[in-house]
């Protein structure tokens, strides 16, 4: 075991974990940062995303060891009363039905739209469709991605 100093949603914590630990169980277990979802535990759902410099990564794979000096955002952090323009676009479309994939679904979306304020549909669709979505709502996810973009304006 060894003591993790992270810099995550803007605050510093510790966590004294083994190192191959996903950084979801320590997100999730060791510091209370529930918001992120455990989905697949393969890196295939996209529900576990989180940013990692600005980043979307999948955090059931990624350990904490690799994550170094790196900042760290999780749909906690993306907005301190869930007024980011892509969590009100997906109030807006309604895009959530079961809503266990969103928080990954709406951290996906916000790297995209910082990388690419502007994307068409196909640059939507292919940054989104790593993301799984049970519920089968992925005509609103990209129109939800679509209407944040006019948002970030």
């Amino acid at each position: 075991m060894a003591i993790y100093k992270l810099q995550i949603n803007g605050r510093s914590y510790e966590a004294d974990v083994e190192a191959d630990t996903p950084l979801l169980w320590v997100l999730r277990d060791n510091l209370g940062l529930v918001g992120t979802k455990y989905g697949c535990g393969i890196a295939q759902c996209g529900a576990c995303t989180v940013h990692v410099n600005g980043n979307a990564i999948r955090s059931c794979v990624y350990p904490v060891s690799a994550v170094g000096e790196s900042k760290i955002t999780t749909i906690e952090g993306l907005s301190e009363k869930g007024d980011h323009p892509v969590q009100l676009a997906w109030d807006e479309v309604d895009v959530p039905q079961c809503g266990y994939c969103q928080a990954g679904q709406i951290m996906t979306a916000t790297a995209l739209l910082q990388k690419n304020p502007n994307p068409n549909t196909e640059e939507i669709e292919n940054a989104m469709n790593g993301n799984i979505c049970r519920c089968g709502t992925y005509h609103r996810i990209r129109e939800a991605v679509a209407l944040a973009a006019t948002k970030l304006k």
